[in-house]
């Protein structure tokens, strides 16, 4: 007689199985996927120990037998976890059964359809598989699953003979080769360095060597070279060197030759010529020339002798040309007390030379 205590009976029952658990993940929507459903359904019945309510070895105990209660029970829980993991097409077809059993039979017969053609896929799919913008582990596993489910249609050997051991050696070689023929060139060196080895490594060992090799990279494209501290170092180095004008506060010159004091060289984008445009009267309300300390100091000392505004705007008349008209010069050297021997009109030779705003840059 089965009780509950008895974990290792069929008909036990423990806490935490209850109808409406999914003890998989997949969802049972046809020929496509059933080698996969029944496979991970026989993996979680084995460990909820309920297998034998699908394979026929836990029968329906007799009328009136102390375990048929139980029984049906279990058998419920067992109905009730297969309906939970197939799509609802086809959970219209099994909800009015009553056997555990019979289901999984029935769903057996109608989508356990080994043949070429799904073969034929699987080998296409293995093939064409590539890393592409995968990582090494999620390319691995997607590869991985395919070979699973091309196992669970062939049948390999399981004896120990020389020959089950040497097909065995054959189906992981070419399984490296798959593994290896998908990675990316950029993994080239890694694939002929495996390749090198005598023995050749398991798909499982190489995945590992190329899983470290990823890692390491990723480690040194976050890590920045040496080099760059080393370029950086230089470049500070060398703007410590650099000569900054403290006029304008630019590098690679000093104040003693900036543009901004002593003016724009010819060629210039900035380079202003002076233009002649003769002597011009100003009047008392517009008085603004342009005068340097020389200019100045002259005209200090023609308002100390006299005050004149005529005299003041006819010497003071200067334009763009630093060079005085001989009425202008004759005005002032009156104004001073002065002579210079020539007539008014004649010109002077000296007043064409050299005048002392010249070399003082922009004024």
């Amino acid at each position: 007689m089965a009780t509950l205590n008895n974990f290792g009976d069929s008909l036990s029952i423990q806490p935490s199985d209850t109808p409406g658990i999914n003890i998989i993940n997949e969802q049972l929507t046809g020929v496509e996927n059933y080698g996969v459903w029944s496979r991970a359904m026989l993996i979680a019945l084995r460990a909820k120990n309920k297998l034998a309510f699908i394979d026929g070895t836990c029968q329906r105990p007799a009328a009136g037998s102390l375990t048929l209660n139980q029984w049906e029970r279990c058998n419920a829980l067992v109905l009730s976890w297969i309906m939970n993991t197939v799509s609802k097409e086809i959970f219209g077809g099994i909800v009015y059964s009553t056997d555990a059993s019979t289901v999984w039979k029935d769903l057996k017969e109608q989508f356990d359809k080994v043949n070429g053609s799904r073969i034929f896929a699987i080998h296409r799919e293995i093939g064409g598989l590539r890393q592409g913008n995968l990582s090494i582990s999620t390319y691995y596993c997607k590869l991985k699953q395919l070979w699973d489910e091309y196992a669970s249609f062939v049948t390999l050997p399981s004896c120990t003979c020389d020959t089950a051991r040497k097909y065995i050696d054959h189906d992981h070689q070419q399984k490296l080769l798959q593994f290896l023929l998908g990675l990316n060139d950029s993994y080239v060196h890694i694939r002929s360095q495996i390749l090198m080895m005598d023995p050749l490594p398991t798909v499982g060992q190489a995945f590992s060597v190329v899983s470290q090799e990823e890692s390491t990279r990723s480690l040194l494209a976050i890590e920045p070279p040496p080099s760059v501290f080393y370029s950086s170092r230089n470049k500070v180095d060398e703007r410590k060197d650099v000569i900054t004008c403290e006029y304008c506060h630019l590098p690679g010159h000093s104040k003693g030759n900036c543009y901004k004091l002593v003016g724009y060289p010819p060629g210039h984008r900035l380079y202003k010529p002076q233009q002649f445009r003769g002597p011009k009267k100003l009047s008392k309300d517009n008085f603004k020339p342009r005068r340097t300390s020389h200019d100045v100091n002259m005209a200090t000392e023609v308002q100390a002798e006299t005050f004149n505004p005529e005299v003041i705007n006819n010497t003071l008349a200067i334009s763009n040309t630093p060079i005085f008209t001989p009425a202008q010069y004759a005005e002032i050297l009156k104004l001073l007390g002065g002579s210079t021997g020539h007539s008014p009109t004649e010109p002077m030779a000296n007043m064409a030379g050299p005048q002392p705003w010249e070399d003082h840059g922009d004024w």
